[in-house]
């Protein structure tokens, strides 16, 4: 491969941020909604910070209350930063870190649109976080876990930040069951939170090696496929009847990379999802843990 899997990342996101999705999309809002955000919390947010990328709505379990401070982990457009934003108020303070600059051009233009002063960005890898020790009342993070190549890392870094007795309420994608070695080995369904899952029991057993207590990995019971209902609209590229990948944007043509390597390994996976049922070895699966006063 002649791209790491950071790079992939990164390029496949960036075009997500600078393709047309939005909230005004239907399939776009009809993703969002499977994954349990409401009609209403959309609409009371910029069309751009929804890009159909989510795995579930970690602010709607997070518990998030007046004051606190919260930071979500590859936050994209700023969808749940604003809605975190909402919740701690004014005294409060919602901080969205994310490794790609177009998506964090995105999601400080749709802050500007809300006027929002208890908002922040910052440009960092979520195994490095720009942020003191014990900052932070409670880490959110949404379908981006994932795709980091250094999960333990990560954990450290959230347990460093994180306040005695703060918490983590995180969606991701985790694995049921070992996938296929050709899905395993595919960059492309690594970039599509396929790949890089983790099994669920490793998943704890990650958390409580970072040192948090009352851990929980829950299968939420969501139907991946569902993001097959942005309908006339590709898996970043990849041929329209490919049912998408779960984390990765389905997005218009005019997002796709010249290089003809980028484009084989859309078709890789595309191919691969016509083959293969995610949904049979992956669970988008809802997060919790403390960290220990």
């Amino acid at each position: 491969m002649s791209k790491t899997i950071e790079e992939a990342v990164r390029d496949k996101y960036a075009a997500v941020a600078a393709s047309t999705l939005s909230n005004e999309h239907a399939g776009v809002r009809s993703v969002a909604e499977a994954f349990g955000y409401t009609a209403e919390e959309l609409a009371s947010l910029p069309a751009q910070a929804n890009m159909g990328l989510s795995c579930g709505n970690p602010t709607a379990t997070a518990n998030l209350r007046p004051g606190e401070v919260v930071v979500d982990l590859g936050c994209g457009g700023g969808l749940d930063v604003f809605l975190a934003a909402r919740k701690v108020g004014p005294t409060g303070k919602a901080i969205g870190i994310d490794m790609t600059p177009e998506m964090l051009a995105r999601a400080r233009e749709n802050a500007r649109r809300q006027g929002l002063s208890n908002v922040a960005f910052h440009q960092a890898k979520i195994d490095d976080l720009p942020l003191p020790d014990g900052s932070v009342d409670c880490v959110i993070s949404n379908c981006v876990i994932n795709l980091a190549p250094d999960k333990p890392a990560v954990f450290r870094e959230i347990a460093r930040v994180l306040k005695p007795g703060g918490r983590l309420a995180v969606s991701d994608i985790a694995l049921k069951k070992p996938l296929p070695a050709e899905i395993g080995n595919s960059l492309m369904a690594y970039v599509g939170c396929v790949a890089g899952a983790v099994p669920i029991a490793e998943y704890v057993a990650d958390l409580k090696n970072a040192g948090f207590a009352g851990v929980e990995v829950v299968d939420a019971g969501k139907d991946l496929n569902a993001y097959a209902k942005v309908e006339n609209q590709s898996l970043c590229c990849a041929p329209a009847p490919a049912a998408p990948a779960p984390g990765l944007a389905v997005v218009a043509e005019s997002c796709c990379s010249a290089e003809s390597s980028s484009s084989a390994l859309h078709n890789e996976l595309a191919e691969l999802l016509r083959k293969y049922d995610v949904n049979e070895y992956a669970a988008s699966v809802q997060v919790y843990a403390i960290k220990p006063r």
